[in-house]
């Protein structure tokens, strides 16, 4: 019998696995550590916030150190919050949203067909008429009408009434459908998606990636977008006295709409997204929503509020149906 020449399990190979089933080194990942450091500031870790040492090497090899890892581990908004604010032309769609809930005026929503454009216009939807708006809300089929805007869906909006129309999860590259709407009525996008140039439709352009936009929160989905707009018109409309005689809206019932759209739309959980994703689960978990909760009850969901849920369950479904004109509310 041949004598296994095999090299040793070398210290730096995870769990002693040399070699994988497709023949690929398990070795760890470090940021800027050999591997005794490595070793030496995981025990540490484990001894700090009591978690295994096998986690903690998991979070060291990840650069998270101690001092960060209690807050990466149990991510809280208030530490992770910016001002809206930051966001460019953020502060000409509150000043123009502020206008028209004052007035009590009709609002025209168009959002995307996937999940992170149902699920941001069924917050806008959602907190616009507890602010008292009738909004109207149009979602494009996917095969008939296609992916962003266009002229009859607007038209249709205004033909009901609508006193803005607001473009959720699309519009950033809407140039030849919106420009000639403009003048004519306010035009707001909230999106995500990276222009093509420097170049932008002739509205209200709230997109954290537009090329003048410092805001660095590139990595927000849209669904964050409409959140970070919500937040920052709620507080315009407090500031006018508006809830003296109204009830505020309670945006933070609302984060697990935001949470499964930044998972289903693949957001890095780092930051300001891994706090909005981790108490947005939260909330799914109450069950409250009824079109998520009988929905994960179709899926068989047995965890309803887990990453698991929202992006193998709930998501596919939801992008299955993107010729679907409801969205997701209740």
């Amino acid at each position: 019998m041949q004598e296994d020449t095999a090299p040793p399990p070398a210290r730096n190979h995870v769990l002693d696995v040399t070699r994988s089933g497709q023949g690929k080194a398990w070795v760890w990942r470090h940021e800027a550590m050999d591997d005794a450091l490595a070793e030496r500031v995981s025990f540490a870790m484990a001894q700090k916030i009591g978690l295994s040492e096998l986690t903690c090497r998991l979070l060291t090899s990840r650069g998270i150190d101690i001092d960060a890892a209690e807050a990466f581990l149990s991510p809280r908004l208030r530490d992770t919050m910016p001002d809206p604010l930051c966001l460019r032309d953020m502060d000409r769609a509150v000043a123009c949203l502020t206008d028209i809930v004052r007035q009590q005026g009709d609002v025209g929503i168009l959002g995307d067909y996937d999940v992170d454009g149902g699920c941001g216009t069924a917050l806008l939807t959602e907190t616009l008429r507890e602010l008292g708006c009738q909004v109207h809300t149009h979602i494009p089929d996917r095969i008939a009408e296609g992916y962003g805007p266009n002229v009859s869906a607007i038209e249709a909006l205004l033909e009901k009434g609508a006193a803005v129309i607001i473009c959720v999860d699309c519009g950033t590259a809407a140039m030849d459908v919106l420009d000639p709407f403009s003048g004519k009525v306010p035009l707001i996008v909230l999106d995500h998606h990276k222009p093509d140039g420097a170049r932008l439709p002739q509205a209200i352009i709230v997109n954290p990636n537009r090329l003048d936009c410092n805001s660095q929160l590139g990595t927000l989905c849209a669904a964050g977008v409409v959140l970070m707009t919500l937040i920052a018109l709620t507080r315009s409309l407090a500031t006018a006295g508006f809830f003296e005689t109204r009830r505020r809206p309670d945006l933070m019932s609302k984060l697990d709409l935001v949470a499964l759209a930044t998972i289903c739309d693949v957001m890095p959980l780092q930051g300001l997204n891994r706090a909005l994703v981790a108490q947005g689960l939260k909330v799914m978990a109450q069950g409250r929503r009824l079109g998520l909760s009988t929905l994960a009850s179709v899926a068989g969901v047995d965890t309803p509020g887990s990453a698991t849920a929202c992006g193998f369950f709930l998501g596919p479904r939801l992008n299955a149906g993107g010729g679907s004109r409801a969205p997701i509310s209740g």
